[in-house]
């Protein structure tokens, strides 16, 4: 514990050392960032205010938003600012909160796409029985397993962490604080905390991934048994899912899927997954879904009234 002290603060080495290029960066991420938080907590604002989207479907898809700004909320800002900062530092609690909420926020996010693959297997698979099976309690109830899931998952990474000897170097070669790029500063064999590592979010996201592509690949071939407004209807739905499905898994499988290491595209890979994809839900969903776009002209042109 007493080694771990030398390291009170961690100085995070960012994107680049060029001053115009932390200004281009600064520019182009809080675009993205207040895009992203408009149009998920447009989202948000639609499928609570509207009386026709009252559905499990769209309250799942309300509840992706809301986890969606959350996270961005949480870890975007922080490094829009850092961009402007000549002394890029994190101390140590605040580098284990990061930890923390990151992966609170990204577990909880792969246990609600889940939950959303399940509600639409059922809806097309098992359409008569709809009502009976997405019943009051479990509509309730999926979205507290999400927070539950997504917590101890979470939980678990500061956990190993914290107790490392630091020592020195104090630099993470990255905009924020993960796993790998902790455990390569640590003063001490970080073999087995890195094959945990591996197991826990490298085979989840795995696992998950397999079964969701599995799940819609059901849902895809019953749809043989509905009419062609039907088929249409669903095709659009499951491939605003697939999208967001496939968007978020393969950065973060080529991410933890591999042996304790830190490769220069793991930036852009956690950009792409932490920022991109939160700032392409909103489109692909609203894009693809005239119930939605219907229900925002409505509101919209309702307010300006």
């Amino acid at each position: 514990m007493e080694q771990r002290r030398n390291v009170t603060e961690f100085v995070l080495s960012g994107f680049t050392r060029s001053p115009q290029g932390q200004k281009i960066l600064f520019v182009v991420f809080l675009l993205m960032y207040i895009v992203t938080m408009v149009g998920n907590l447009l989202i948000v604002v639609t499928v609570v205010v509207s009386p026709t989207l009252g559905s499990p479907r769209y309250f799942f898809l309300g509840y992706l938003s809301f986890m969606d700004a959350l996270y961005s909320a949480t870890v975007t800002p922080s490094m829009i600012v850092d961009l402007l900062c000549e002394n890029k530092t994190i101390s140590f609690q605040d580098c284990m909160i990061q930890l923390f909420t990151g992966h609170l926020f990204g577990c909880a996010e792969i246990c609600l796409l889940v939950a959303m693959a399940y509600d639409r297997y059922v809806a097309i698979c098992k359409t008569l029985h709809y009502s009976a099976i997405m019943n009051k309690q479990v509509f309730v109830r999926l979205p507290l397993l999400t927070c539950v899931g997504g917590f101890l998952h979470a939980v678990a990474h500061p956990l190993f962490v914290y107790n490392l000897p630091f020592c020195g170097p104090s630099v993470i070669d990255h905009f924020g604080c993960d796993m790998y790029p902790l455990l390569k500063l640590a003063c001490s064999d970080t073999y087995i905390i890195g094959l945990t590592v591996v197991a826990s979010d490298g085979a989840m996201c795995m696992v998950i991934f397999m079964l969701l592509l599995i799940s819609y690949g059901v849902i895809l071939h019953s749809l043989k048994n509905l009419s062609q407004e039907g088929r249409c209807k669903a095709l659009s739905t499951c491939g605003s899912h697939i999208t967001v499905v496939v968007l978020f898994f393969v950065p973060c499988i080529f991410m933890y899927v591999r042996p304790l290491s830190t490769l220069p595209i793991d930036k852009s890979l956690t950009v792409f997954y932490t920022i991109i994809t939160r700032m392409l839900n909103p489109l692909i969903y609203t894009l693809r879904n005239g119930e939605i776009k219907h229900a925002m002209k409505k509101l919209w042109t309702r307010k300006r009234k």
